[in-house]
């Protein structure tokens, strides 16, 4: 241990910490001063630098890890969402309608007086698929508990809308409204709308909500930035920073921005800019107006990102497997053909990509489908091998990837962008995905531990709030391929049947994945994600600890404390 510097701000001892700076990989204490890893020893040793002002943690043996990072999140839209009509992790449609209802009571009488008034719209959203007869809510269903308000409830993965007959009238849709070109309206026998909107055909509705007001968004960031922070998570990349009426999310430029400058920001945040597919080639120049006003403020879009002229680009290229909306390269089984489609033609993609790339971007893609996955490799492949390698540009989602894009990866220097959460039997799977795409395709689905072992790049994301923002979940899916009793159905498939276990991976990987994985990404492996000397002190105390418990015991830990910057933010105050 080399110790310099005075007096520590905050010390953690008597613990085991995991860090390179011992040949075990582990230390007993830390020290921390002006945000920054000070030292890392034994508890005498860091005595040293432990004076009368120094705040002291006693860890009593726990576990300490590098704080967890999130390479794919929608933390504001995740915050908004839980302050309004929250309808995550509800499993039936009664208890969908009761928290709608519940939620409608409690909103001002008056609203409906005032069109863009906070309380004229129902807004909200969380519902999952699986909770309803063929994962479709109606509007039939919604009318009696919303009040006369129209209403408009993204699903948990943003790729449906359920909405209401005062929602559906608000926007003129009938049945003479054709379906989008990148979506699809939900209809009876007869043509009319049902109340399900998918993907681009959630914008017909979304452009007529009143906007969230700087104060919602404010109040979203700091719900969710508590949220992350409990969980361990003290730095990520928002996946959509730009007005995407497709999936419903607002834009949040401003309000990291904001945040930052009011020094409220205590996560360390970049943000990937929306690629709005409407638009094509004409938005660059805005985005790279986008990126230099971000730059004058503190960091990224984010308040505190890295080095100045980086910046990402969001490229969603299809939809989602369970609306059929993902794009195949075959079609899906019992849908006359249907394969989804590309939401961005493959040769405005290559050129898009190329100027992004030329102009100092990092790709961040949205790909599901195995043509989507296939697409966006393509389009690295067509990069200068220099572009691709200080890109770092990720694939996120991976639902089904094709065995001969399998080494494409490495390759490509592209790093997989998991979300294993995903990855288990859950009723989503087996009713809405298994039987419309065979045994074969079935066995490409998240195929971590495949490219784990051929030495593709790895980072993890939860897509909050489209699934648990909890890393110790999705860590407890990536290496058991099952989910946890304590967020899945004890005794259900998603509990008790691996998906695909041989695709499983260690718990070493898995922190790895979290940690270390998200700072490449994020081009920050020289200030986190390691706990050594002269690093940002970002860091997560467990109840448990990860490499002495069974790998089934992964979902019961919890997060004691977090440290963030070198200041405690969650736990023991």
């Amino acid at each position: 241990m080399t110790a310099s510097g005075g007096q520590a701000d905050l010390v953690l001892t008597g613990g085991k910490i995991r860090s390179p700076a011992h040949p075990s990989g582990f230390v007993q204490a830390l020290a921390v001063r002006s945000g920054l890893i000070q030292a890392a020893g034994t508890d005498e040793e860091i005595r040293q630098v432990t004076g009368p002002g120094t705040r002291v943690v006693a860890l009593g043996g726990r576990l300490a890890l590098p704080a967890f990072g999130d390479a794919h999140v929608h933390a504001v839209a995740g915050g908004l969402e839980s302050l309004r009509c929250n309808l995550l992790g509800l499993r039936t449609r009664q208890d969908s309608l009761a928290a709608v209802a519940a939620y409608c009571a409690g909103l001002d009488p008056l609203g409906p007086l005032d069109p863009s008034g906070p309380d004229a719209w129902v807004l909200g959203g969380g519902w999952t698929m699986d909770a309803f007869p063929g994962g479709l809510p109606t509007a039939a269903d919604l009318d009696p508990v919303t009040g006369g308000r129209p209403a408009f409830l993204p699903n948990r993965d943003h790729h449906s809308a359920w909405v209401n007959t005062a929602a559906l009238q608000r926007a003129g849709i009938d049945a003479r409204t054709p379906d989008p070109p990148d979506g699809r309206i939900e209809r009876d026998e007869a043509g009319r709308p049902t109340g399900a909107l998918h993907d681009g055909a959630m914008r017909l509705v979304a452009q007529h909500v009143p906007a969230a007001s700087a104060a919602e968004l404010r109040a979203g960031l700091l719900a969710a930035q508590a949220h992350l922070h409990s969980l361990g998570i003290t730095r990520f990349q928002d996946a959509c920073v730009g007005t995407a009426d497709e999936i419903g999310i607002p834009d949040v430029f401003d309000t990291y921005r904001q945040a930052a400058e009011d020094g409220v920001l205590t996560c360390h945040v970049v943000g990937a800019l929306w690629w709005d597919r409407r638009r094509g080639l004409g938005q660059i120049d805005d985005l790279l107006a986008r990126r230099e006003r971000a730059d004058q403020g503190r960091g990224e879009a984010a308040g505190q990102g890295e080095a100045a002229g980086r910046g990402r680009v969001k490229l969603m290229l299809d939809g989602v497997c369970e609306t059929f909306t993902a794009a195949m390269s075959t079609p899906y089984l019992q849908r006359d053909g249907e394969r989804g489609r590309l939401f961005i033609d493959p040769d405005t993609l290559r050129e898009a990509t190329g100027r992004l790339a030329g102009e100092g971007f990092q790709l961040h893609f949205h790909a599901i489908g195995d043509l989507a996955v296939s697409t966006a490799l393509d389009a690295l492949a067509a990069l200068p091998a220099e572009q691709r390698r200080a890109g770092r540009h990720h694939l996120a989602h991976l639902q089904f990837i094709a065995p001969r894009d399998m080494t494409r990866f490495r390759a490509l220097d592209a790093v997989a962008n998991f979300q294993p959460l995903w990855a288990c039997n859950e009723p989503q799977m087996e009713e809405m995905t298994l039987p419309f795409v065979g045994p074969e395709r079935a066995a490409w689905q998240y195929r971590i531990g495949s490219l784990v072992r051929g030495g593709t790049r790895i980072a993890f994301g939860s897509d909050w709030p489209i699934s648990s923002a909890d890393p110790l979940q999705e860590m407890h899916v990536a290496v058991n391929r099952v989910k946890s009793e304590r967020l899945g159905r004890a005794g259900e498939p998603e509990c008790e049947h691996p998906f695909q276990p041989a695709q499983a991976i260690t718990v070493d990987d898995a922190i790895g994945a979290f940690t270390s994985g998200v700072d490449w990404v994020n081009h920050e492996e020289h200030a986190a994600g390691t706990l050594l000397p002269g690093l940002r002190a970002d860091v997560a105390v467990l109840d448990q600890d990860l490499y002495a418990i069974p790998p089934g015991d992964i979902g019961g830990t919890s997060v004691a404390l977090t440290v963030a910057n070198g200041e405690v933010v969650f736990g023991e105050r």
